[in-house]
């Protein structure tokens, strides 16, 4: 809570707002002390024998499957799409913060600005972006597609995509380039500019945690930059990075700085960070009451100040 340019004072208007129930504090207040009394933390205190992730051992066993390679039950594991029983909630998370920054910077736009938000409501991939014609007037298909494999070739083959690596040697490159589904996509098509939004929601225990993000962010979507500049070399295409610390920390000068490459009025831009915190705050308290929920069968009551026992001599 002592880092400076963090958004702090952000998270402490959420924590001062008697319009939340004092759960929904509390356990912001546990996770920013790192004292969520996940299996990790339990077995610190000498609470539990094991540190394997509870979730992830109950879907193997639905699945019939070996708990030999059990990941550990860690804060930034169960806040994590690798998490076999919190993926759907951490995803749902992230659209919900994401969402509403994206529907708010769009709002927000100076009068003079020339932006186009394009995809307001969901994510879409390049296929399904590259069907419109505002896209096909930047480049056409073919030749984004013969750019796009040569770039792709050169990016090795994560674990997860190995399948469908071995399935379709051929086709792979392609198919994973127009797969790729950024979280946003502004266009200004007076200035021939297009900038590929993404956004990440990591652990912001250590203070560099921007800088990882946006290294992650950056290599991510590598192959659409450069295949773009690569096929359309009239046009400018930049990526734009936002990164939200699950507990409420956002690099406020960083932050700042995007919302006015983006064209948001400055008279707004303390107003969207505030809304932009609380949201943060909002869904990290979703996914701990799923966590809980799935875990010991109860997410606790809000009409209630007193702290509810979820067993193992812990309270919440």
């Amino acid at each position: 809570m002592l880092r400076q340019n963090e958004s702090r004072a952000f998270v402490g208007k959420f924590l001062n707002d008697p319009r939340v129930p004092y759960r929904h504090k509390r356990r912001e207040m546990m996770a920013i002390a790192g004292i969520i009394p996940i299996a990790k933390w339990l077995a610190q205190i000498k609470q539990r024998s094991d540190v394997w992730c509870r979730l992830c051992k109950r879907a193997q066993e639905q699945r019939v499957a070996s708990n030999e390679n059990l990941p550990k039950e860690t804060y930034g594991h169960i806040n994590s799409a690798f998490c076999d029983g919190m993926a759907t909630t951490v995803t749902a998370a992230h659209h919900f913060i994401w969402r509403h920054l994206y529907a708010s910077m769009q709002t927000a736009q100076t009068p003079a600005s020339k932006l186009r938000f394009v995809t307001p409501d969901k994510e879409s991939s390049m296929s399904t972006l590259w069907q419109e014609e505002e896209f096909k007037q930047i480049c056409n298909r073919e030749s984004l597609t013969e750019k796009a494999a040569d770039i792709e070739k050169t990016i090795s083959v994560k674990e997860h995509e190995r399948e469908r690596y071995d399935f379709d040697l051929i086709m792979f490159d392609e198919n994973r380039f127009w797969n790729r589904r950024p979280d946003g996509i502004v266009i200004n098509k007076n200035r021939r500019t297009l900038y590929i939004l993404e956004f990440k929601r990591p652990s912001d225990r250590n203070k560099d945690f921007l800088r990882v993000k946006e290294d992650e962010a950056n290599e991510q979507h590598t192959s659409i930059i450069e295949a773009l500049k690569a096929a359309a070399p009239k046009w400018t295409f930049e990526q734009i990075n936002f990164v939200a610390g699950r507990r409420g920390a956002v690099v406020e000068d960083d932050f700042y700085t995007k919302l006015d490459k983006l064209n948001v009025q400055a008279g707004n831009k303390d107003e969207i960070l505030l809304a932009h915190v609380q949201c943060i705050c909002k869904a990290h308290d979703t996914v701990m009451r799923s966590y809980y929920q799935q875990i010991h069968g109860s997410s606790g009551a809000d009409a209630t100040t007193s702290m509810e026992n979820i067993g193992e001599q812990v309270y919440v």
